[in-house]
């Protein structure tokens, strides 16, 4: 459908046409699911992540009687939620170091299955193979480099910071930059595409960087109203976690369209591979060809 709608313009406008065929490689891939995987690796991750938060903030919230008011007035939380956030800050003052401990080792776990998830679908996209016990390994690589990053990239924000107001939008551009970057780290390390150069990667890593910034500027706005609205009819805690998977549902699909704009430019330059594939035999079929997912298309 989208073919008629835009096929016109596609062929005065190039881009038009790449965001076609982006949109029909990525249905033909069932990209749909492969995101949709990835969405629920991320989520399941988010509650070790969340022990460690609790973690941080009950150390700081120790000696910061500031810390509970300015997160509550933040989320836009009040009545039953505001009491809710209250009430946890303060246990986590009592429990922060079994709790640390216990998300840490949780979130290495976890973050192991959002390292799988994402080489799922990348292998899906650049239709590649696995390479098995080695994949652990990369993970662990992939974790520790991507920590640093976050770590770096929180330690530049909070000096820009304290620059004046005329430079605000530096704030912006250094994170778009640090997006960027490790949407590139990822597709690189986590990829199975050694023989592909970093060039070739970047521009989905630009992409990706530009739409997650679309998508932390859209949660910014939205999250606290979505807590908030969800918490006054379903509670709190499902409040919180309606408008976490809303806002991954979009981060999973970001990640798989961002790879499959890179696996499209690289054949529209370097060209394509013809194989052959097994499938079964049904009476009454002979098909010809095959999808990129492998499905057979009758003649």
């Amino acid at each position: 459908m989208l073919d008629r709608l835009l096929g016109p313009l596609a062929r005065q406008w190039p881009a038009v046409g790449t965001v076609l065929e982006v949109q029909k490689r990525f249905g033909e891939l069932h990209g749909g699911y492969l995101a949709s995987a990835l969405t629920l690796a991320t989520f399941l991750s988010v509650f070790p992540l969340i022990l460690v938060a609790i973690a941080v903030l009950g150390f700081v919230s120790v000696n910061n009687t500031h810390v509970t008011s300015d997160i509550i007035s933040n989320l836009g939380l009040r009545g039953s939620a505001a009491q809710s956030i209250t009430d946890a800050i303060r246990a986590a003052e009592h429990s922060r170091r079994a709790t640390s401990v216990i998300g840490v080792l949780g979130l290495l776990w976890t973050g192991l299955g959002v390292v799988t998830a994402t080489q799922l679908a990348l292998d899906a996209v650049w239709q590649r193979t696995g390479r098995t016990i080695k994949d652990r390994g990369i993970g662990v690589l992939w974790l520790a480099g991507s920590g640093v990053l976050m770590a770096v990239s929180f330690a530049i924000s909070s000096g820009l910071n304290f620059l004046p107001g005329l430079l605000a939008p530096l704030v912006l551009v250094v994170g778009a930059a640090y997006d960027v970057g490790q949407f590139l780290f990822t597709f690189k390390v986590l990829g199975r595409t050694e023989p592909v150069g970093w060039r070739a990667l970047l521009p989905g890593a630009i992409a990706g960087g530009i739409g997650l910034q679309a998508l932390k500027a859209f949660g910014s706005f939205y999250l606290p109203r979505a807590v908030h609205g969800s918490s006054q009819l379903y509670g709190p805690l499902l409040g919180v976690i309606f408008a976490i998977l809303a806002w991954l549902f979009l981060f999973g699909r970001l990640i798989v369209y961002s790879a499959v704009l890179n696996v499209i430019l690289w054949e529209r330059e370097h060209g394509t591979h013809t194989a052959i594939i097994d499938l079964p035999q049904l009476p009454g079929q002979q098909p010809t060809r095959a999808t990129r997912a492998g499905a057979a298309v009758a003649s």
